[in-house]
């Protein structure tokens, strides 16, 4: 049965993630097997790669590289053979260069960028917390059959900035505008919780588990 490896190191919201990509996959009708596992071997078989996070960046970049093997074997699933991976929120901000949350963290530096804190103005709350559209950059397979004016669930206080242009797959406006989802090849992640995001969070998922890049 291929699988879906969704990595825990600690930093993750792991059981409602899974929930959400058993509902995916059989909404795509699909049968697949969700591991949630740090086993770099594991890994090396995965048919796709999920990386959740909810924290602090230097936090979850810790306990990324603190599991023997993890950093290793992701880079090599991901990068060197191109399994399709996805980011959710901090697992979204590690694919950067470098935090600036708790000081400078080097982060994955898969898609250049820096994460700093977001700073919308007027009397726009931080962090930002609650549902807000999705403005569209790429025509990507991911974002496919949402609906009109979708709508997803945020709840951070940083996101990525300066990334280039050809790696911005949607924005959303809070104050200022705001990196929703980056991609590039066999990467997708976004800031939002799509397992939070109910009907357009679980067709995000659905279209991920059928997703076959280029």
């Amino acid at each position: 049965m291929k699988t879906i490896a969704l990595i825990d190191y600690g930093s993750g919201n792991l059981h409602s993630a899974a929930r959400a990509l058993r509902v995916a996959t059989n909404n795509a009708k699909k049968t697949r097997e969700i591991r949630i596992t740090a086993d770099p071997s594991a890994i090396a078989y995965a048919d796709r790669i999920v990386l959740p996070g909810v924290g602090h960046f230097a936090d979850c970049a810790q306990n990324l590289r603190k599991h023997d093997g993890l950093v290793e074997a992701l880079k090599e699933a991901v990068m060197d053979r191109g399994v399709p991976f996805f980011g959710i929120c901090v697992g979204q901000q590690l694919l950067a260069t470098r935090g600036l949350e708790d000081g400078e963290t080097p982060g994955l530096d898969w898609i250049p960028g820096d994460v700093d804190r977001i700073s919308p103005g007027g009397t726009l709350a931080v962090p930002h917390m609650g549902w807000n559209a999705l403005t569209f950059r790429q025509d990507h397979a991911i974002l496919k059959r949402l609906g009109e004016d979708p709508h997803v669930y945020f709840t951070h206080s940083y996101a990525y900035r300066n990334p280039a242009d050809s790696d911005v797959a949607a924005t959303t406006d809070y104050g200022e505008t705001i990196i929703a989802a980056v991609a590039r090849d066999n990467i997708f992640a976004t800031q939002f919780h799509p397992e939070k995001s109910q009907r357009v969070g679980l067709q995000i998922l659905s279209n991920f588990v059928l997703w076959e890049p280029a």
